[in-house]
């Protein structure tokens, strides 16, 4: 068999159990699914290695003094949390009818209709903590629609629905990279809105502080605000006790001082609310380039 049917045969099967998971899901009413997945996500991250213990090592730099249980019921909350967001965001289209689920407010709010009215574009920073995907629909619900950036997945499958979904929540989607940096610039500088996750380790980016430990992080959404004159505002969705309502916090603009200090504050501001509520973290990325 050629190699590259062998590869495309490969990408179908390894889509194939999300597609299957997506097509159960669509026919269950909203909270059983989102119990069902988040069930789903307990087993993975509990009997999956190599998922269960980067959650643990992560824990363990930030909490080092977590009891076994305490570390058990976090690990299994943060697989819970995210296998639920993954579903609301593969069936977005979906998603974004559940506006009841969301309450909002905060002197960012205020500060980006603003923006809006005088024609400024804004950068909405934020982090994978809790129901992220919100903040874009609620926005859109305001007529604040706000683009977002992606990375490309190596299966075309997988790449389709994710990009397809993500739509829901607003547009421009623009992928990662040179031509998507060129026209994100362009549309923020014609007065629209993006939103950028922060708290993900980049090749490229500065040492600064993240949750007490040095983390390679992006200077790029401070460096736009400054240089063409953008509202900073971060924003975090927090799931509240039943997993299902989302509470949108709108924090105060990020002050324009210098680049390094502006990204010092946003990493602060997304530290407060994992310490907080450290299981809505993506805590299965390796931050800090550990291993």
């Amino acid at each position: 068999m050629p190699k590259n049917t062998k590869s495309s045969l490969y990408r179908v099967i390894e889509f194939a159990p999300i597609w299957l998971a997506i097509t159960f899901g669509r026919i269950l009413p909203f909270y059983l699914r989102g119990k069902i997945f988040g069930f789903v996500g307990e087993i993975i991250i509990s009997y999956f290695p190599q998922a269960r213990n980067r959650v643990r090592r992560g824990l363990n730099t930030v909490f080092p003094n977590l009891s076994q249980k305490e570390m058990n019921l976090i690990t299994k909350a943060v697989g819970r949390n995210t296998a639920l967001t993954l579903s609301e965001i593969l069936m977005n289209d979906d998603y974004k009818k559940r506006k009841k689920l969301i309450s909002a407010g905060g002197e960012g709010f205020d500060a980006l209709r603003e923006a809006k009215k005088n024609g400024q574009g804004a950068i909405i920073v934020s982090a994978h903590f809790g129901q992220w995907e919100a903040i874009r629909h609620h926005l859109a619900e305001n007529d604040m629609e706000t683009g977002a950036v992606y990375r490309k997945n190596n299966n075309p499958w997988y790449e389709r629905l994710f990009l397809r979904s993500i739509k829901y929540g607003g547009l421009p989607i623009i992928a990662r990279g040179g031509a998507g940096n060129i026209a994100m610039v362009r549309h923020l500088k014609k007065g629209g809105f993006f939103a950028l996750l922060v708290d993900q380790d980049s090749h490229s980016g500065q040492s600064v502080k993240f949750l007490g430990q040095p983390a390679r992080t992006t200077t790029a959404p401070a460096e736009m605000a400054l240089r063409y004159d953008l509202l900073l505002v971060p924003v975090f969705a927090t799931r509240q006790l039943n997993e299902q309502d989302i509470k949108l916090e709108y924090e105060k603009p990020i002050m324009h001082t210098d680049a390094i200090k502006m990204t010092n504050e946003i990493n602060d501001r997304i530290g407060v609310r994992i310490k907080k509520n450290p299981e809505q973290w993506y805590w299965l990325h390796n931050r800090w380039n550990k291993e």
